[in-house]
């Protein structure tokens, strides 16, 4: 097969510019190319990361980065004006039928443009979706609530006694150790500012409720799910992928704290969980990144703890329990909403970790047609999220410089190996402009090693560039 050409590496970075109209695009937020600008800085500054089951060595033999040309957005004319694709031939059908794909797969694939579906094989039937779920769990959380919402850290203190302050937990996924440090530095001002130097530290983690440990148990891809928690409790120093957590995130957060706060001249007690007393007053704060750029990682990295995180934000956001089971409510209800076809569907969780978990091929595009909606740029972070194909995110890994996909497809992976479970689900551009959306489902599929699986799927994405 040739390897990508120019224009291919051009259109992969602004492969959702191509199909979405210019004012859809100018609501959508920064763009560069039809790329997020959040998006472009973070895999420019970041190695590849992967999420569950997804970590993958570097590939020598990468692609370099694609060129930004002004002028690809310019044939969005173009692409609108082309004559509706025709049904999708044959060949799909024989490389659907690898026997690396398990007995029973699934496919679906749309015209975002036009809604149309194209190719249909068991579109309807409800699988296992692995992480693909998470284009689900980022499609109910962007509709639940504003794209300026940014997660809050908060440091209290008690209206009687400013003394007695609260470390209170605001289900933030994201927060780190240098943001830990910089709301420790704020509040060692505001303490001495009220010539403060001892304080007792509690910490509030009643955000969430029920069960913080996943039911498919404690496992390297995913923390003890609570409202307060620094570098995704890992303990190893790592950013992304599996790794070893600590059992109690928000404790040893707390106690991170104190430590930072000693370290700036105040006296802390060792701290002890706690709610926040009512009426207490903010001494400090620290944000997240707006929930658009929160989407985009979740999906580019495929993060769980992000994913179970926003999970909850909707159970809250919406009414409901933060708690898996909360979670379990709110999703399909917020998808409901955008009259989607929920048939046989089922949200155990956010992340997909989950076998319980069911989807049907047809929901997954029917999701990313939601998502080009011009009339729904909110929904626009899981397009730009999802990794590009050789150059991003689970992408980064896998198709390469001899592939005529790289650059043009992008898509949220899925692989629960133990399970036999290898999903693709994504958009891509083909030869006459049309941005296509696509879910390949598989399950059953034989042998421990999901690279076979994987390249199957790849193939069947890599034929949407030639339609």
């Amino acid at each position: 097969m040739p390897g990508p050409k120019t224009w291919q590496l051009t259109a992969g970075a602004a492969a959702v510019g191509l199909a979405l109209a210019a004012g859809a695009v100018a609501m959508a937020g920064p763009w560069d190319s039809g790329q997020r600008t959040a998006e472009r800085d973070r895999a420019a500054s970041r190695e590849a990361r992967g999420g569950a089951h997804h970590q993958h060595p570097a590939a020598p033999g990468a692609p370099a980065p694609a060129p930004s040309a002004p002028s690809v957005l310019a044939a969005l004319g173009a692409a609108a004006a082309a004559p509706v694709p025709a049904a999708l031939p044959p060949a799909l059908d024989q490389l659907l039928g690898d026997p690396v794909l398990g007995p029973l797969p699934a496919a679906s694939v749309l015209d975002t443009g036009t809604g149309r579906e194209l190719y249909a094989v068991r579109a309807d039937a409800a699988m296992t979706p692995a992480s693909t779920v998470k284009i689900a769990t980022a499609t109910a959380v962007l509709t639940a609530l504003p794209p300026d919402h940014r997660f809050a850290t908060t440091v209290v203190a008690a209206p009687a006694d400013g003394t007695a302050l609260t470390l209170v937990g605001g289900g933030d996924p994201t927060l780190d150790k240098a943001r830990l440090a910089a709301l420790a530095d704020d509040t060692a001002r505001a303490l001495r500012a009220r010539s403060l130097g001892h304080v007792q530290l509690a910490y509030d983690i009643s955000l969430f409720s029920g069960p913080t440990v996943h039911p498919i148990g404690a496992n390297e891809n995913l923390a003890p799910v609570v409202a307060l928690m620094t570098d995704e409790g890992r303990t190893d120093g790592s950013d992304s992928g599996p790794a070893a957590r600590t059992s109690d995130p928000a404790g040893d957060t707390a106690r991170a704290f104190a430590e930072l706060l000693r370290a700036r001249g105040v006296q802390a007690d060792a701290p002890v969980q706690g709610a926040a007393p009512a009426g207490a007053e903010r001494v400090a704060s620290t944000l997240s990144a707006p929930l658009p750029e929160i989407v985009e990682r979740m999906l580019t990295n495929s993060d769980n703890d992000i994913a179970e995180a926003l999970n909850r934000a909707t159970a809250i956001a919406t009414g409901r329990p933060a708690s898996f089971d909360g979670g379990a409510q709110a999703l399909p209800a917020q998808l409901a909403k955008l009259q989607l076809p929920l048939n046989g569907a089922v949200f155990a969780d956010g992340s997909g970790l989950n076998r319980v978990d069911k989807v049907t091929a047809g929901l997954l595009t029917r999701l990313l047609a939601k998502a080009a909606d011009p009339a729904r740029p909110e929904l626009r972070p899981i397009l730009t999220g999802l990794p590009v194909a050789g150059f991003t995110g689970t992408l980064s890994g896998r198709y390469g410089t001899a592939s005529a996909a790289t650059g043009l497809v992008r898509a949220k992976t899925g692989t629960l190996s133990g399970a036999g479970v290898n999903t693709l689900a994504g958009t891509v551009v083909d030869a006459g402009g049309h941005l296509l959306a696509f879910a390949f489902l598989s399950t059953g599929t034989p042998g421990a090693d999901p690279a076979p699986v994987q390249k199957a799927l790849d193939r069947l994405a890599t034929r949407l560039t030639e339609h």
